[in-house]
């Protein structure tokens, strides 16, 4: 049961978010203190783990339904703690660091809870744990992303046709608005080639970039006129700090990671050494498996559980928080991970040779 248990870690991320909200003050920054201060000093000390399942052992942990209530908890939680974070800032008198800290620590829990779960059940089979990813991801405001992300970067990954993957020497504060533009573009040439190939107009209710967007922005006119001006700010301020977190992931996770094109606009298959894995314990289990991203990438559809340990998997030379922290030092991250990518792409090639 231990195995199972070491997950409810990633409760203490919202349970964090609710006492920042409620105790105010220095405490309204406690999430941002607890993913990005205390979650990196403890990644430094603990030892790092790449030991995998054994196979034998995968069905019995994909037949364990806790795994999955751990995560279709979460989407009443987000929105039980969004709920509180909007009724405080509409009705509870704050002072602006107050507000900015909660603010704040609701967007981390956007982007490490709201979004970084709705990643995993985006990826299954069912109707239920889709819309459960869809309401994940309504809360900050990125409903395109199960659009653009799974029929868009997982084709694209590692090219220079993927908005989401960083290319080698691209300064993070010039990604953010080129994957966050190129993304929602990118989502609609994809919705927009789907309806096309139904025939079916693009400007028709059958076109979920339409129907999304109009979800959002009926969720916002909804916060405007029952709750007013601050809390339509402050859940934008949340909502756009949970979408740079993500984008943060997204540009450490490929940074400088190529596919080689066998054909013009053709690429190879997607291998385990075109994403970067973290081996960090905590993270791991924090963030649900999402930093053994290799083989995500490589078989989509393998649950969280028996995410693997990839050998020929580039590693990041810290966890998650503590790489998405180098990466807002441009000089420092091209300093520390540009080596390591030249490094990797000559053991590829020399691999291949």
């Amino acid at each position: 049961m231990l195995r199972e248990a070491k997950y409810l870690l990633a409760y203490t991320i919202p349970l964090v978010t609710i006492w920042a909200i409620y105790r105010g003050g220095f405490w309204s920054f406690s999430t941002l203190i607890e993913a990005f201060v205390i979650i990196p000093l403890l990644e430094l000390v603990l030892p790092k783990s790449d030991r995998n399942i054994p196979e034998e052992r995968e069905p019995a942990l994909l037949s364990l339904r806790f795994y999955d209530y751990l995560l279709y908890f979460m989407v009443p939680m987000q929105y039980a703690i969004l709920g509180f974070f909007l009724y405080r800032v509409s009705f509870t008198p704050l002072g602006t660091m107050e507000l900015v800290g909660m603010t704040l620590s609701m967007g981390v829990q956007c982007g490490a809870i709201g979004i970084n779960v709705a990643h995993e059940l985006g990826h299954r089979n069912s109707r239920f744990e889709k819309l459960l990813a869809k309401l994940l991801l309504l809360s900050s405001l990125y409903m395109h992303f199960i659009v653009e992300h799974n029929r868009g970067h997982h084709r694209n990954v590692a090219t220079p046709k993927d908005p989401a993957t960083a290319r080698f020497g691209e300064v993070i504060y010039l990604f953010w608005p080129r994957t966050i533009i190129g993304s929602f573009r990118s989502a609609w040439n994809i919705e927009r080639e789907r309806l096309n190939k139904l025939n079916i107009r693009t400007w028709s209710f059958s076109n979920d970039m339409l129907l999304y967007s109009s979800i959002e922005l009926a969720l916002l006119a909804t916060l405007y006129f029952a709750l007013g001006t601050t809390a339509l700010l402050a859940f934008l301020g949340s909502a756009l700090m949970g979408i740079l977190l993500l984008e943060t992931v997204n540009y450490i996770e490929h940074y400088g990671l190529l596919r080689k094109e066998t054909a013009p606009g053709r690429f190879e298959r997607v291998q385990p050494w075109h994403s970067w894995n973290s081996d960090y314990s905590l993270g791991r289990i924090m963030l649900f498996e999402l930093t053994r991203h290799s083989d995500h990438h490589y078989k989509a559809s393998r649950k969280y559980q028996i995410l693997r340990h990839l050998p020929k998997s580039p590693q990041l030379p810290t966890g998650y928080p503590g790489a998405m922290l180098l990466s807002l030092v441009p000089p420092l991250w091209f300093q520390i991970v540009n080596p390591l990518v030249m490094q990797h792409r000559d053991r590829i090639s020399a691999e291949d040779a």
